[in-house]
């Protein structure tokens, strides 16, 4: 299965986007959503500014699934969705926009990743509580197994693991444990006889690094430890439903916005790490583009990649031999450190009470591996190629135009799906919404029912993304998941560490307190591992740190920085909406007469640097812009000039 992530600005131009890439041999879809549908926002709401079509498609009702799907036959198509928190709502309107095409949702196939515990661990798109997330999940699974028997109704996600940070054993334990809980789950709610169907619907999405000889054992790994839980915990016997069924897309964390170029062979490289060995090789595989450290991909960008995957399939004869690792000593001793190292790492999560309850654990580890990764890159321990190592280089071409090599999504599309929304509005039966309403607050209040026969109701009679999520939000309340900073365990002394400690020593004594940073993360960007690690540096060198993780509203930026007296802010933002929610916090902070110096952090075109500077910003720093102490020693200068007396007031 081919695929490349897509989906951007409207369904109308996704839907355009998703012909062309099936009509150059791509043989699946996998939809990207936009950051206000993955957490369960429209486009009118106050969160959702600046991040409507942004890094995904919106898609807010019915009309905006119908379009999306427009022309493409869902009975024969295989749709990948990229959802979590609401992949109990992006199914339902999938089945009734099949419906409209006259498909039986019984003959519908594809997958919705559906894996809320590696949210509160890594993405940080959920919405609601972990114990009401897992039976949202449970539910979900228990529905599709009889009426849509051909969908994986969850895709265990170690992606995004590796992303934050995860070595291979934490990656494979973490997402074992995660399987478990979510099967222990669904356990409750269909009976034993059920159990192996449901075993074998359960698939992965994984991760592979560029070190693909151990990123292929990890997987080798993988597909051991997922038999003997079948066997063993959920008696399983049918060696088909055993197997280990997973979709890669292989690491972004690796590529680099420095000499962009190099990131063609990374993928390459990666690519092969799930397809040379055929008994762990991946179902389905979608690749990144090579500007993804740059911004979103154009459609040539896209092309390339499925290009990649169709050379390695069609030309080259990776896949004509038998599993080619077979009896590798080399590969059978990997395989055998990490099933060690592995089942260590579960039992400290069982543990802790199974992966719900360990989730602190397991992101606190996270941030701390993370930390480490960034240590030896710093230290030169480990080469990254244009970043800590040949470093000269000529510019890249591929970056040459006005578009700077990436998509740029028009800045007119979140007005424009304001007012679809309002219009869909306008034109539905309100009596039926708030039937609709009504009865999925009634299910979602009774754990004994199952929430999916309400929730494709409520698709069919026009309800939105937002009223959906809102009215399970009411019945399950809010929940902020935990940082992993607090708990991140200290750095290992340096010289570089220890001058910036003092450095801040000399500041603070100046300042009369201890110099305090506020690390805010503005708009619905999940992606924290960056403010995380900030945050982390930050502490480590001796100031106090206010960070209150993600999805905040400038305002709600602005009185935290009011409120906790800061001396300087940090903003980490990656979804592309900095230009428009930077200059948002810029102004909040002027409303709340706080006059702070204030950093950003994120993936940033340079162009778009000049705007963000006019808007106030004293500093901004990209993926190329390694050296966390460095930038701490910066940010304490910063704030050094901005409260050193002025020369001719102290004179006066």
């Amino acid at each position: 299965m081919m695929r490349t992530y897509a989906g951007h600005s409207t369904a109308e131009k996704s839907n355009e986007l998703y012909r062309s890439n099936l009509a150059k041999g791509q043989t699946g879809l996998s939809v990207a959503f936009d950051l206000p549908t993955q957490t369960g926002y429209d486009p009118d709401h106050a969160l959702a500014r600046g991040e409507v079509g942004k890094v995904g498609v919106p898609v807010a009702h019915l009309g905006d699934m119908r379009m999306l799907m427009d022309g493409i036959p869902l009975g024969d198509m295989n749709t990948s969705m990229t959802i979590n928190a609401t992949a109990a709502w992006l199914l339902a309107l999938y089945i009734v926009a099949a419906e409209e095409q006259s498909v039986d949702a019984a003959a519908l196939q594809g997958t919705t990743q559906n894996d809320i515990i590696k949210e509160f661990l890594a993405r940080g798109t959920y919405a609601f509580p972990p114990g009401p997330s897992m039976r949202l999940i449970a539910d979900m699974v228990a529905y599709t197994v009889t009426e849509v028997p051909k969908w994986n109704p969850i895709n265990i996600c170690s992606y995004h693991l590796q992303e934050a940070g995860a070595t291979p054993v934490q990656e494979i334990a973490y997402a074992m444990s995660n399987a478990i809980a979510v099967l222990d789950a669904v356990r409750e709610r269909v009976s034993e006889d059920l159990m192996p169907k449901v075993f074998a619907r359960i698939s992965f999405f994984v991760n592979a690094g560029v070190r693909f000889i151990e990123e292929h054992a990890k997987l080798r790994t993988m597909g051991i430890l997922w038999e003997e839980l079948g066997r063993e915990r959920y008696g399983v016997e049918d060696e088909r439903a055993l197997r280990f069924r997973y979709g890669v897309q292989v690491n972004s964390l690796g590529l680099t916005e420095s000499q962009p170029e190099n990131n063609v062979q990374r993928i390459v490289l990666e690519a092969l790490a799930v397809t040379l060995g055929r008994g762990a090789r991946a179902r389905a595989v979608q690749l990144p583009a090579w500007n993804e450290a740059l911004g979103l991909p154009r459609p040539w960008d896209q092309q390339w990649s499925l290009r990649i995957q169709q050379v390695l399939a069609y030309e080259t004869d990776l896949l004509e031999y038998p599993d080619i690792f077979e009896g590798s000593k080399v590969m059978d001793g990997l395989v055998e450190e990490l099933l060690e190292g592995a089942r260590r790492e579960m039992a400290v999560v069982a543990e802790h009470g199974g992966a719900v309850e360990a989730v602190s654990y397991m992101k606190a580890a996270l941030v701390d591996s993370h930390r480490e990764r960034i240590r030896r890159i710093e230290a030169g321990e480990l080469t990254v190629v244009g970043i800590n190592r040949y470093t000269e280089t000529e510019p890249s071409p591929l970056a040459d135009g006005e578009d700077g090599g990436i998509l740029v999504v028009d800045p007119g599309v979140e007005a424009h799906q304001r007012e679809a929304l309002e219009a869909w509005r306008a034109e539905r039966d309100q009596a039926g919404v708030d039937a609709a309403l009504a009865e999925l607050a009634r299910v979602a209040a009774d754990d004994a029912q199952n929430i999916m026969p309400a929730t494709i109701a409520a698709a069919r009679a026009g309800v939105t993304t937002g009223e959906w999520s809102q009215t399970l939000r009411d019945a399950f309340g809010e929940y902020r998941a935990p940082t992993g900073v607090g708990e991140a365990t200290a750095a290992p002394q340096s010289v570089e560490v220890e001058q910036v400690r003092e450095q801040v020593e000399r500041v603070s004594e100046s300042l009369g307190r201890t110099l305090k940073i506020l690390v805010g993360k503005p708009g619905l960007d999940g992606h924290s591992n960056g403010a995380e690690q900030f945050a982390v540096r930050a502490r480590d060198v001796g100031m106090d740190v206010v960070y209150d993780g993600i999805r905040l509203t400038p305002e709600q930026i602005a009185k935290s920085a009011l409120d906790e007296g800061v001396h300087v802010i940090g903003l980490s933002i990656l979804s592309g909406s900095h230009r428009e929610l930077i200059p948002a916090v810029m102004e909040a902070l002027r409303a709340a007469g706080v006059d702070v110096p204030v950093v950003v952090g994120g993936i940033i075109p340079a162009a778009d640097v000049p705007a963000l500077e006019e808007a106030g910003v004293a500093a901004v720093y990209t993926p190329k812009d390694v050296g966390f102490t460095r930038i701490m020693g910066e940010v304490v200068a910063l704030v050094e000039r901005a409260h050193r007396p002025d020369p001719v007031t102290a004179k006066a």
